[in-house]
């Protein structure tokens, strides 16, 4: 059998994208990181700076709203969640870290709006500040660059 496929993909830039990065303060020595590193990501990737806001939740927890209220208002194309959830003694993390992924997802299905995703669940704070620039490269990077991709890809899908 004989077929011919069709790739559909999107180049990595920021250009043209309105993008909110929601961060959370709770652990705001990790996630101020994050979010230089996702700054560093939409400017090396033409974005302009006054294309880039930051919204401040009180903690990750918080992020899932906040986005729903950004993609309600229309005037971005991309968001970005930016947090960390750090394990402790008591199940909080479990609950927390849960409730984060969901509703987060939850806000991108129903909106339409790429999110990257870039809330740390780590075990320790060793672990997020590798997470946030040191070892491990810098997952609020990572997230910027996801969801630049992302954009671009829907963006594509739609003029179909």
């Amino acid at each position: 059998m004989n077929f011919t496929t069709r790739l559909i993909e999107a180049p990595i830039t920021a250009e043209g994208l309105k993008l909110a990065a929601v961060v959370s303060r709770f652990n705001g020595i990790i996630t101020e990181r994050l979010l230089s590193g996702a700054l560093d990501a939409f400017l090396r990737h033409g974005g302009v700076s006054g294309d880039f806001t930051v919204v401040k939740a009180p903690g990750a927890f918080e992020i899932p709203l906040v986005l729903k209220v950004l993609a309600e208002s229309g005037k971005y194309n991309a968001l970005l969640a930016l947090g960390a959830v750090i394990r402790g003694s008591t199940p909080h993390f479990d609950y927390v870290a849960a409730a984060v992924s969901r509703g987060v997802a939850r806000v991108q299905l129903q909106s339409g709006i790429p999110i990257g995703f870039g809330v740390l669940t780590c075990d320790s704070v060793e672990q997020a500040i590798d997470r946030a620039g040191a070892k491990s490269g810098n997952k609020g990077f990572d997230a910027a660059v996801s969801v630049m991709e992302t954009a671009g890809l829907i963006k594509a899908l739609r003029a179909e």
